[in-house]
């Protein structure tokens, strides 16, 4: 069943009223017919269950035939700083970790990233970026579209994560991975968890000890070296087995 999202204000008692761009795919893309169920969440727990009643040019109007609490979403709140790398590289991250339950996704210049992006240029990177999010979101059946934000500086980023729980940074000459077997596992539901992924090249030194500065712990995911594109989705791997319940 197709999933949808819509924001509080178009959720009246007995109807949802769906808006923008997704009226365009539900009637043209998926030529759906008034009668066909679809769910709708509103960035939060409540899941509806909707029969579409009228498409129209502009907004499509589904009865709410039963709301219901849903556990679809990760106990524990976990964000992701990703190094910018080069290509769409990003992209791939992107939809994957929104895949395995990011929250959100915070895209970090940092001082060994190659890409360089102008005002205008990581304005509409944003915008495609927040949109490759909610295309995951859908397909794999997420409670919310986990935000995408601007482009930020490494200190910018770093003072962003200093009200987290737990902020990690992957590090290859951090202690071995026992530690990060304990620290990870020592994460509680309802806790929010910051993830500092370097781009290619990793980070500096004077990073990751800027970082441990503001709270940061440095962290190794093994003898490998795992690229940045892999990195993000092995901690966000390892969190969702470790904090999924049946």
């Amino acid at each position: 069943m197709y999933r949808f999202f819509v924001e509080e204000h178009q959720i009246d008692p007995d109807r949802i009223h769906i808006t923008g761009s997704d009226v365009n795919h539900i009637r043209n893309v998926l030529r759906m017919k008034p009668g066909e169920e679809i769910l709708v969440s509103a960035q939060g727990n409540l899941e509806y269950r909707c029969r579409i009643e009228a498409l129209e040019e502009e907004e499509v109007t589904a009865e709410i035939l039963y709301a219901m609490e849903s556990e679809l979403e990760l106990p524990s709140r976990i964000y992701l700083f990703q190094g910018l790398p080069k290509g769409d590289k990003m992209e791939f991250i992107i939809q994957k970790t929104v895949e395995l339950g990011v929250h959100e996704i915070i895209p970090v210049a940092s001082r060994r990233c190659v890409v360089k992006l102008d005002e205008k240029k990581a304005k509409n990177k944003t915008a495609r970026w927040q949109g490759i999010s909610e295309s995951a979101a859908k397909q794999s059946k997420r409670m919310i579209v986990p935000k995408v934000h601007p482009v930020m500086k490494f200190g910018d980023a770093l003072e962003y994560a200093r009200s987290l729980d737990l902020v990690l940074i992957h590090y290859e000459r951090a202690k071995g991975m026992r530690y990060t077997k304990e620290l990870l596992s020592s994460i509680r539901h309802g806790h929010c968890v910051g993830i500092n992924i370097g781009p290619e090249g990793g980070f500096e030194q004077a990073e990751v000890e800027q970082a441990v500065e503001t709270g940061a712990v440095p962290v190794t995911l093994g003898k490998r070296i795992l690229r940045t594109e892999t990195a993000g989705m092995t901690v966000l791997s390892i969190l969702m087995y470790l904090m999924e319940e049946d």
